[in-house]
């Protein structure tokens, strides 16, 4: 195995990007490594087998949304965490939807895997019509395939995705997609959408390991800008980068779970203190907690993340109204 992540991608090529292989995508940290084949075995077997015989369970506070708000919004700027990294923007009377997961599993598999232990703080059938869906990778809990067919069918939004996603997406007969490599933007209906780095990996089968990209987003409007990091891990070559192009941002939702054990999360997935970091290094103003609470990924406590989240923000002197941690369903203006 290389230390780029790309065993199986075959080698860089010429002329091309840092990120690019043969055969599919790399990660250019050049600290980067896959754990053990057996560690990582051993680990998918063991939350495997917890999914089906002893899931755990959490009660968090819920805010009740009927999306009557969102639907009659015309453009002031919102934020809504429907649950793990599905949030939806609305910014300049655009409604910008994430990595949608509104399936009861985040798996292949219908009765194992990783299964939702809070429900979608939004009803689906409650959606404002949602005109961009922005997917930072191909994993089950970012790309369900459910959730985008049903998206397609009765939104007909556009598809912005990462360089591999479109053939997947065409699979299903979605045609109406933008693929972007990193640093690509486009302008959609006003806003400029720019694909950004992400340290993490793509597969949805043993047999297709790193070759879709990943990604990150940055969506900048007339007056603010929002930024999505997707599923990474800390490497702070991207993150200021992003920040000195892109930045400052007014809002920046980024990861706080799923990074127990970290002999298998540490290089994929961010602690709360990393996500911080990233929040600094990016340039935010607000900081949006995601990716915790709704599926049970890993072996943190269910409710540690934003417990450490908000010890170290304390720690950072950050204010307190900087630091979001939204109720699934809780809808706040940026």
């Amino acid at each position: 195995m290389t230390s780029g992540g790309c065993a199986g991608v075959g080698g860089p090529k010429p002329g091309a990007p840092a990120h690019h292989r043969e055969h599919g995508f790399a990660n250019t940290n050049p600290a980067f490594a896959r754990p053990a084949f057996w560690t990582r075995t051993a680990f998918f077997a063991s939350r495997i087998w917890a999914s089906i015989v002893s899931p755990r369970t959490i009660t968090l506070p819920r805010v009740a949304n009927d999306g009557s708000a969102l639907r009659a919004n015309r453009g002031e700027p919102t934020v809504t965490w429907v649950g793990h990294a599905t949030l939806l923007f609305q910014l300049d009377g655009v409604n910008v939807l994430t990595d949608p997961q509104w399936s009861e599993r985040a798996s292949p598999l219908s009765f194992a895997g990783p299964r939702r232990v809070t429900p979608p703080g939004l009803a689906f059938e409650n959606l404002p019509p949602i005109h961009i869906v922005l997917i930072s990778h191909d994993h089950f809990d970012h790309l369900d395939e459910a959730t985008v067919r049903r998206l397609a069918a009765e939104h007909h939004p556009r598809f912005y995705v990462p360089l591999g996603l479109k053939a997947w997406l065409a699979d299903l007969d979605i045609t109406d997609v933008v693929e972007l490599d990193w640093w690509g933007s486009r302008v959609e209906r006003g806003l400029t959408l720019t694909c950004v780095p992400a340290q993490h990996f793509s597969s949805r089968t043993p047999f297709d390991l790193n070759r879709r990209l990943w990604a990150g987003w940055a969506v900048a409007g007339r007056e603010r800008r929002a930024f999505f990091a997707g599923d990474t891990g800390y490497y702070d070559v991207y993150f200021k980068e992003i920040g000195a192009r892109l930045g400052p941002f007014d809002l920046a939702a980024v990861s706080i779970g799923a990074y127990a054990p970290a002999t298998i999360m540490r290089f994929s997935h961010t602690t709360p203190e990393e996500s911080l970091q990233i929040f600094d290094d990016v340039r935010g103003r607000r900081f949006v907690a995601m990716h915790w609470g709704t599926f049970d990924l890993a072996e943190e406590p269910l409710d540690e993340p934003p417990q450490r989240l908000l010890a170290d923000a304390r720690r950072r002197g950050l204010e307190p109204d900087r630091v979001w941690v939204l109720k699934h369903g809780e809808t706040r203006g940026w």
